[in-house]
């Protein structure tokens, strides 16, 4: 008796909770496009003193943005942190926003 049991609970249809996996869409990666660092095509110069741009580079809070994110080139981040961090000791840029 308690193999019967047994095996009718092996012919069970078991989906693992896949059951709305084949509903069409697209499979495998999405499409992004590459990053390209601003400051390399666009020939810019990065200054402490333009606080407009070096936001844009940093978060709500304050923090700055990775490379990831910005797609800017390892060259230009580090330049890009150093006029930050400037900028917030001449208080062109807060450290943090409460």
């Amino acid at each position: 008796m308690a193999d019967e049991r047994i095996r009718d609970l092996g012919n069970e249809d078991h989906n693992s909770g896949r059951e709305g996996e084949d509903r069409g869409g697209r499979r495998g990666k999405p499409f992004f496009r590459k990053k390209v660092c601003r400051f390399c095509t666009q020939k810019l110069k990065i200054d402490y003193k333009d606080a407009d741009t070096l936001r844009r580079y940093t978060t709500e809070r304050g923090k700055i943005l990775p490379r990831r994110i910005t797609g800017t080139c390892a060259k230009h981040q580090r330049r890009l942190a150093l006029e930050i961090k400037r900028a917030r000791a001449l208080a062109m840029l807060p450290y943090v926003v409460s």
